[in-house]
This record gives C-alpha cells, structure tokens and sequence, in this order.
C-alpha cells in the first residue's frame, strides 16, 4: 500500500494523500457518512470505534465527534504520520499496524470500509479471525451487479476481486463468519456496469 500512495494509484486530487474517489466523492460518502452517523448516535454512551484501514480519513473524520473513542488504523506508515499532523483531537487516536498480522485495538464497533477487498483470502481469514472481538463490524465492500461466485481469490494489493467478477462475502466458504445478526444499510450502484458498493452492519456474538 505504500506504492499506491507514493504512485498515486488511486489519483491524487492533488493531495499528498489520496484514498480514492470512492472516498471522496459526495453522491457516494454522504449517504454513508449520514447512516453511519445515525447508528453512532443512537446509543445512549458514545462507543468507541475502531477503523480499520483509515486511509486519507477523509470519512473518518465525520465521525470522530459521534464517539467516545476513535481509533484510526493503517497499514502506511508515512500516511499515519500525515494524518497524526492533520487531524487532531482529545478522542482520536492513530495507529500504524498491519490489520492481518497485529493485534486489533479493543473497541466496541469497527469499521471496515472497502479495505477487505484489497486482500488475499490468506489475510481476510486472519482479519476476520478476530473480528468477534467487537459487538458491531460495519463493512463495505465493492461487488459485482447481480449474481457472482464470491471469494475467488487475489493477491493482495490494489486491485479487487471486481476484475474476476467475484466479491467477498465474509459468511461463505472459505471465511463462514459467524454472526448474530445481519443488517443491509446502504447500496451505491456504479455507472457503466461497474458494480455495487454495499454496507452492512453485523452484531456479533
């Protein structure tokens, strides 16, 4: 992930860093940031939330003030040191690890936003693996339109399981996530048969 930033593999936008316009356009982030903001807010305590793959936290940063603790996480460290600079506040926390390796922050939901589908199956099984650490996971992930087989796998990088028409879905084989319960929160058709992006909040045991 360091070589997509440093080449700009996601645009620029002339930024030093830049997450991509799935992260930056309005008509895609606004509805999520409105459902997720709504689903922060309606606990009577402030939870703390843990993000894992941060990025430019060009959505993030929407939530921060929703919580009681927000712990940014990613995998680039230089990225991490940009966004420590940027963004500052008493609740907010960045962290610099490698979400498929190192131990997870506790926290009581995570956010997982289109990170997953960077991955091999290899890493997504170790991520998931400690994903019932935490009461609530909201997950995006960009899928195909319509039917597709799910979980073919990638190596991991920048690009996604979209380009072998196949998207990941966490409660299929190989991964069989298990979960309490499962709620659809928001679809965003792409233009020209590119896809879905889909989030959905799972309650964990």
């Amino acid at each position: 992930m360091d070589q997509v930033y440093k080449m700009k593999f996601w645009g620029s936008n002339n930024a030093e860093f830049y997450s991509g316009s799935g992260s930056h356009q309005p008509e895609i982030i606004n509805p999520y940031i409105e459902i997720v903001t709504n689903f922060l807010t309606s606990f009577k305590e402030p939870l703390i939330v843990c993000d894992l793959g941060c990025g430019d936290f060009n959505i993030g940063k929407h939530f921060v003030p929703k919580t009681k603790n927000y712990i940014a996480v990613d995998i680039v460290s230089d990225l991490i040191s940009y966004n420590q600079q940027k963004f500052k506040a008493d609740n907010l926390e960045f962290k610099c690890l490698d979400i498929a390796v190192d131990d997870l922050p506790k926290a009581d939901c995570v956010i997982v936003r289109q990170v997953l589908q960077h991955l091999s199956n290899y890493e997504v099984k170790n991520v998931i693996s400690k994903l019932n650490n935490y009461k609530y996971v909201i997950l995006t992930e960009h899928l195909p339109n319509g039917e597709f087989e799910p979980n073919k796998d990638i190596i991991s990088g920048q690009g996604i399981r979209i380009k072998k028409k196949s998207g990941l879905n966490l409660l299929t084989a190989p991964f069989y996530l298990k979960i309490k319960e499962e709620k659809h929160l928001l679809s965003y058709t792409l233009d020209n048969n590119k896809g879905i992006i889909v989030t959905k909040l799972y309650m964990m045991y």
